[in-house]
């Protein structure tokens, strides 16, 4: 079960749009490069602060980060 809420590819499709590395990146958010890499593969979460911070450093909003919300069928 994933216990992660962050879309790792949305968090990497980003920082790749953003010209960023993952250095580059976890500098500006103050984590470890590993740190990053870890959230872009699923493998680490991400901290509501620590998204606030990416998304800052990706100039975009935290929701951006999110995985898409299910639209749910109206019976």
């Amino acid at each position: 079960m994933r216990a992660h809420y962050q879309d790792p590819a949305q968090i990497r499709r980003r920082r790749i749009e953003a010209g960023l590395t993952q250095e580059g990146l976890a500098k500006l958010a103050g984590v470890t490069k590993s740190h990053i890499s870890g959230v872009e593969r699923g493998i680490a979460g991400a901290s509501a602060p620590m998204l606030g911070r990416l998304a800052i450093a990706l100039e975009c909003e935290v929701a951006d980060l999110m995985p898409p919300v299910a639209e749910t069928a109206t019976a």
